[in-house]
């Protein structure tokens, strides 16, 4: 009976172990951060049609418009002067 308990312990720590140790501590984005940065992305690359978002940017595509917010966000809000929206081959 102990030895099934031991058992039964040892596998329950062992899994918390594991599991504590695979966790993520990266820290979340802010919303302050994440509604500059959008506001930043949304004036690098301006709407075709003004309040449509489906007809796409005038400048780059959607990938360039991904990677530019990501690497804002990633900046914690400052958008660098290599981030500059550039048309994608």
């Amino acid at each position: 009976m102990f030895a099934k308990l031991k058992f039964a312990g040892a596998f329950a720590s062992l899994i918390y172990i594991a599991v504590a140790t695979t966790t993520n501590s990266a820290s979340a984005t802010t919303a302050e951060v994440a509604r500059k940065c959008a506001a930043l992305t949304a004036k690098a690359f301006p709407p075709r049609v003004i309040g449509n978002p489906a007809a796409g940017s005038t400048k780059g595509t959607g990938r360039t418009e991904q990677r530019y917010f990501k690497s804002c966000v990633a900046n914690g809000g400052n958008a660098g002067g290599d981030d500059t929206p550039k048309e994608e081959r």
